[in-house]
């Protein structure tokens, strides 16, 4: 069996065409006009083993926020399509990566029950124009449409790159987890009987 999906949304922001394949080679093609974000998007494909094929045109003359939101807000729901009914799969995934000084564990629950906990260290000092606190908004609008239950723990670092890499990393690997289709699981991983 292999998962796709695809999702298109236009507004006065933004254009944004995204497809994913859960069963993928990691493969990406993406270009948000965002080069760093781009990046950052390569890694969690790669390392999710998902194949995305993602385009951005936002207003970047006015800042990175509306693109940014709105991707989130696009792969979630492309993910969430892809994942129909979410019989069979694992529902649950973890994801701990090491980048040089920098380490992080990502944990997610299919759940269809959205929330959001994003710790960072302290000593974060941001200067550059795509920052954690930036890429928050893209994993609030991720974990809303996609109907997971996203915890990213930076445990410690000081680069905020590495931080940012292996978090994307480390989602990557704790999504494929989730979406991981379990043989011996009848229906759907819940005492209720639905997500």
């Amino acid at each position: 069996m292999t998962r796709t999906a695809a999702v298109k949304r236009e507004t006065k922001e933004t254009k944004i065409d995204a497809r994913i394949t859960i069963e993928g080679n990691g493969e990406s093609d993406i270009y948000t006009g965002i080069p760093f974000f781009d990046h950052m998007l390569t890694l969690f494909a790669v390392h999710g083993f998902f194949d995305l094929r993602l385009r951005a045109d936002g207003d970047l003359d006015v800042d990175f926020h509306h693109t940014i939101e709105d991707i989130g807000l696009v792969l979630g729901q492309v993910i969430s399509n892809s994942l129909g009914d979410r019989k069979g799969i694992c529902r649950y995934g973890e994801g701990a990566v090491p980048m040089d000084e920098a380490f992080s564990r990502v944990n997610v629950d299919l759940s269809n029950r959205p929330f959001l906990v994003y710790n960072l260290p302290k000593t974060i000092r941001s200067s550059g124009q795509f920052d954690v606190y930036l890429a928050k908004e893209f994993f609030r609008a991720l974990s809303v449409q996609g109907g997971m239950n996203l915890h990213i723990n930076a445990l410690y670092g000081e680069n905020e790159h590495h931080i940012l890499e292996s978090i994307f990393k480390a989602l990557g690997r704790s999504l494929k987890m989730a979406c991981t289709i379990d043989g011996s699981i009848s229906g759907v991983l819940s005492s209720k009987g639905v997500l």
